[in-house]
C-alpha cells in the first residue's frame, strides 16, 4: 500500500485557513480587501462576540456574476493574475485566491453579491461546501456573512483571548485599512453599538483625528519627499507626542499595510536624538513605487514584503522624516486640559494650528481682552459638522493645505546652517531659575521653562559630534590591555573581519582560543568606557556583519555630552543663564537632549491667563 496520499479538498483548505485565517480579524482583513479590490466607497462590517459569532461585511463594489459567484470559492481562483509575470506587479490587495475558499472551509458562510443590473446571487456554504444556491436582491455590491467561526475545528477556538482582545485586533486591522484607503468610508458596528466610522473623503489626516483624536491630529506634521523610485508622503507626530510601542508606526506601501523593520528603523534615524530612550512616535507613511520594486507573495497573510531597493528606501525614509523636523519650532505648548468632551472639542478648535515657526496659542484673544479685572467670557460652540459626517470643509485638511511643505531629492543632502537654526527657536530673556536645575525665562509671546542640563548636552553633543566626526587615526596604549571572552561563533567571526576591525583601530590579539586582549584602542574613545564601547563593536558585528563605526562615535557623543555637562541642584548667575541660551539657539536640533527628553516648554501668554481666569 502506498503511504503518499493526496489529501482531499477540504481538508487542504482547513489546512490553508490555518496559514490565512489566524482569527476573526484575519477574516476582516481578507473580507475588507476584497470589497476594496472591487472598487467599494462604502464598507460597512457589523460584529458580534467579536467576530467569533457572527462577522457581515457589506460594500458597494462591482460585485459578482453567477458564474463568478461559486467559482470564487474555489482554491486558487482568483481574477488579479493570469500570469506568472503578473506576480512582480501585483497592484490588488489580493490576489492568490486562498482567503474565501479558506474562510468558508472553517465557517458557515452566506453570500449576497450583484451587479445592479440584474438579480443577484445567493450562495450559503458550510465548511466550504454550497449547500443552497438561490436568487437575490439587485443591490449593486456584495454581502458577505461569516457565521460561527471554526466550528469545525474546535481545537482552533482554544487559541482565541478574550472578545476584547479579540475585538481590539479587528479595530487595528480597520484602522489600517481606513488609513490605507481614506478615499472608502468605513463603518464598524459591534453587538448592534457603532464603533467607529470615516468619511470617505480622502484626507487622511481626518482619519487619524478620527482614530486617534484631534489632540494627537493636531500634533501631526505632514512630508512629501520624492526621489526617481519612491514618492513619500503622509504624517508624522512631533515629538512631544510618542507612544510605548512600534504599534503607532504604520507604513502603507501602494496601498497595502505592512510590517517592516528597516522602514521602522529608517523612521527612527529621521528622529534621531528627538525621542525619548524606550518611546515610539506616531507615524503615518504612504509610499507608491513601481510595484516590480516590491515583493508581496512572502508572507500568507501579505503583512511582510521585500524590497529590491530596500538601501534606498531607507535613505530615502529617513531624509523624508529629517527634512520634515528641519524648519519646525519643537517647543512643547502647556494646555490646560478641559474637563468636559464637549469643552475638549472647543477648546481644540479655536487653538488648532499648524504654524511651522512661533507659538501655537491665540494671541488674538489676548489683544481682545477686556479690564485685568474682568475675564472674557467665550460662547460654547457646536460640534463640527465635518465630525458628523456632514459634507463641509475640514478644517484640518484646510489648515494642512495651507502649511504643508514638501521637500525633493535636491534639498535633502544639503545641512542647515546656524544662521538658519536661529529662526527655529525665539530670543528668550532669563528671569531667573528654579531649584537650581531650571531656567525660567521669558519674551513677548509668554514664559519658557528650560533644562539646564538637557541644554548643555545638547549644546555639547554637538560639539562632541563634530569633532569626532573626522578624527584623527591615532590609538591609545593601555597600561594594563583588555580582556574579552568570546563565545566559538563570535571568536571564528572576530577573526574572519579582523582586517575590518584594525582598519577602525582595532587590534585584538589571540590569547588561547576564545579568550582576547587588546593593547591600545582609538583615541576617540570615551575615557573609561573602553570596553563598553569594544563590546559594542562585536555586537555589531555579530549582528550587521560589518562596523558601524559612525554610529559608535555617536554614541560616544552622546556619553561624553552627558559625563561633562552641568547636572541639576547646580546655580547659576545671571549671565551664565544668558550665555547657556544663547549657545542653545545656535544648537541644530535645539529641542531636545541627546537622549530624547525635552529641553524647552512653552507657556503661552494665553494658556497663563486662562490659569489664573483673566480669559475663559
Amino acid at each position: 500500500m502506498p503511504t503518499i496520499k493526496q489529501m482531499p479538498d477540504a481538508l487542504a483548505n482547513k489546512i490553508a485557513a490555518g496559514e490565512v485565517v489566524e482569527r476573526p480579524s484575519s477574516v476582516v482583513k481578507e473580507l475588507v480587501e476584497n470589497s476594496i479590490d472591487a472598487g467599494s466607497t462604502w464598507i460597512k462590517v457589523e460584529l458580534e462576540e467579536a467576530g467569533l459569532s457572527r462577522i457581515k461585511i457589506m460594500d458597494n463594489g462591482k460585485g459578482m456574476s453567477e458564474e463568478d459567484c461559486e467559482r470564487a470559492f474555489l482554491r486558487h481562483a482568483t481574477s488579479k493574475i493570469s500570469h506568472e509575470d503578473d506576480l512582480f506587479r501585483v497592484r490588488s490587495l489580493g490576489f492568490r485566491g486562498e482567503a474565501l475558499a479558506s474562510i468558508a472551509a472553517v465557517s458557515r458562510l452566506t453570500l449576497k453579491t450583484s451587479q445592479g443590473d440584474e438579480a443577484g446571487t445567493k450562495l450559503y456554504l458550510e465548511g466550504g461546501n454550497v449547500k443552497e444556491k438561490e436568487k437575490s436582491d439587485a443591490r449593486q455590491g456584495s454581502e458577505i456573512t461569516v457565521e460561527e467561526l471554526f466550528f469545525n475545528t474546535p481545537a482552533r477556538l482554544k487559541y482565541m483571548k478574550t472578545i476584547h482582545t479579540e475585538l481590539g485586533h479587528i479595530t487595528d486591522v480597520l484602522n489600517r485599512m481606513a488609513m490605507s484607503h481614506p478615499e472608502v468610508r468605513f463603518e464598524c458596528w459591534h453587538n448592534e453599538k457603532r464603533l467607529f466610522q470615516t468619511s470617505g473623503r480622502g484626507d487622511i489626516l481626518q482619519v487619524i483625528a478620527q482614530i486617534y483624536g484631534m489632540s494627537t491630529a493636531k500634533k501631526m506634521m505632514p512630508i512629501h519627499h520624492e526621489t526617481l523610485d519612491f514618492t513619500i508622503k503622509g504624517y508624522i507626530a512631533k515629538p512631544e507626542v510618542t507612544r510605548a510601542s512600534r504599534n503607532y508606526m504604520s507604513t502603507i506601501i501602494n496601498g497595502r499595510y505592512i510590517r517592516n523593520h528597516a522602514v521602522n528603523k529608517a523612521v527612527l534615524q529621521g528622529y534621531h536624538t528627538l525621542l525619548p530612550i524606550g518611546r515610539y512616535p506616531l507615524v503615518v507613511l504612504q509610499i507608491e513605487m513601481d510595484p516590480i520594486l516590491v515583493d508581496v507573495n512572502v508572507h500568507p497573510a501579505k503583512l511582510e514584503v521585500r524590497f529590491s531597493k530596500e538601501n534606498e528606501l531607507f535613505e530615502a525614509v529617513r531624509d523624508a522624516v529629517t527634512n520634515a523636523f528641519r524648519k519646525e519650532t519643537l517647543i512643547p505648548e502647556v494646555e490646560q486640559k478641559p474637563k468636559k468632551a464637549k469643552e475638549k472639542d472647543q477648546s481644540v478648535q479655536e487653538s488648532f494650528s499648524f504654524q511651522s515657526n512661533g507659538p501655537s496659542a491665540s494671541s488674538e484673544a489676548t489683544q481682545k481682552r477686556e479690564s485685568m479685572s474682568h475675564p472674557v467670557v467665550r460662547e460654547k460652540q457646536p460640534e463640527p459638522d465635518w465630525i458628523k459626517g456632514d459634507n463641509t470643509p475640514d478644517p484640518i485638511a484646510q489648515a494642512v493645505q495651507s502649511q504643508e511643505v514638501h521637500f525633493t531629492e535636491d534639498e535633502t543632502s544639503s545641512g542647515e546652517s546656524k544662521e538658519d537654526s536661529r529662526d527655529r527657536i525665539p530670543v528668550m530673556y532669563p528671569i531667573g531659575q528654579l531649584h537650581g536645575t531650571y531656567i525660567l525665562a521669558q519674551n513677548e509671546t509668554g514664559m519658557y521653562i528650560i533644562d539646564q542640563h538637557a541644554a548643555q548636552e545638547r549644546i555639547k553633543y554637538e560639539f562632541f559630534r563634530d569633532k569626532l566626526a573626522e578624527p584623527e587615526n591615532e590609538v591609545q596604549e593601555l597600561l594594563v590591555p583588555l580582556t574579552f571572552d568570546f563565545t566559538k561563533q563570535e571568536a571564528i567571526l572576530i577573526e574572519e573581519h579582523k582586517d575590518q576591525l584594525e582598519q577602525v583601530g582595532l587590534f585584538f590579539e589571540a590569547f588561547g582560543e576564545q579568550t582576547y586582549i587588546v593593547r591600545s584602542h582609538p583615541q576617540w574613545f570615551p575615557k573609561g568606557f573602553e570596553q563598553e564601547v569594544i563590546e559594542e563593536m562585536v555586537e555589531q558585528l555579530f549582528e550587521n556583519q560589518k562596523v558601524d563605526i559612525l554610529k559608535l562615535r555617536e554614541e560616544a557623543a552622546i556619553l561624553m555630552s552627558c559625563k561633562r555637562s552641568i547636572k541639576a541642584n547646580h546655580h547659576l548667575n545671571h549671565e551664565d543663564m544668558n550665555q547657556l541660551l544663547k549657545d542653545l539657539r545656535l544648537s541644530t536640533d535645539p529641542f531636545t537632549c541627546p537622549h530624547g527628553r525635552p529641553i524647552i516648554v512653552h507657556f503661552s501668554e494665553y494658556e497663563l491667563e486662562k490659569m489664573f481666569k483673566r480669559v475663559m
